[in-house]
């Protein structure tokens, strides 16, 4: 039997053996608290980690949106739409991999930070952050929903297909996630926060931001 929070949304995933030391999580602020239920593990692995964030191995949502062209590249900051101006109100991913919050963040946003810092730099790891939140690695459905569990926005780890109905639909003031049926990421005062950025920089956390073509955007209300 294994012990998972509730809407974990990945039946399939393996058990996760965590080699990360509470201490390292000493500083980050207290997470809501999860109603976890049994449930049994389910047999088989899907071998190509893609094909799980795609939905393979993972139950489908139904009536999510979807999107409505191909995904976007990175676009360099400067020329990235955004719906925040002024650097009171940007955060800033600095070269040791961890961001800088803006002077102006509300609470929430600055959970988010806090939490995203403290797996800024773990590996990748399919399936990473569903079985239990403090793990060794995280996918980026699994990174996305652990800085959203702290600031308690989300009542458990979703995968990213289940991600598209989270919400409310569009771009937010402070933060917006961009999610498909095989990737999401996140924008969170006008920084990026994405596993797909972390072989360059070495951090989830990103200056560069990238376009939401061929992603649904959803936000938090009144974030």
């Amino acid at each position: 039997m294994l012990l998972v929070p509730a809407l974990a949304g990945c039946g399939a995933d393996e058990p996760a053996r965590s080699g990360v030391k509470a201490a390292e999580y000493a500083e980050q602020p207290p997470l809501p608290k999860p109603r976890p239920k049994l449930v049994e593990p389910v047999a088989g692995q899907a071998e190509d980690a893609s094909a799980v964030e795609a939905g393979g191995g993972i139950a489908e949502e139904a009536d999510t949106p979807k999107p409505t062209g191909p995904a976007s590249g990175t676009l360099r900051r400067k020329d990235a739409p955004s719906a925040i101006n002024g650097g009171t109100r940007t955060a800033t991913a600095l070269d040791n991999g961890v961001a800088l919050p803006p002077l102006e963040a509300p609470a929430q946003v600055l959970k988010i930070i806090e939490a995203g810092n403290t797996i800024a730099r773990t590996p990748y790891k399919w399936g990473g952050g569903h079985g239990r939140f403090l793990d060794s690695g995280y996918d980026c459905s699994g990174s996305v929903s652990f800085a959203l569990y702290a600031a308690g926005l989300i009542e458990g780890p979703r995968n990213s297909g289940g991600l598209m109905s989270w919400g409310k639909a569009g771009k937010g003031k402070w933060i917006t996630i961009y999610t498909n049926p095989g990737h999401v990421f996140m924008e969170v005062a006008g920084i990026r926060f994405d596993t797909s950025g972390a072989d360059r920089t070495g951090s989830r956390w990103q200056n560069d931001l990238r376009g939401g073509g061929g992603y649904v955007a959803r936000h938090p209300a009144g974030l």
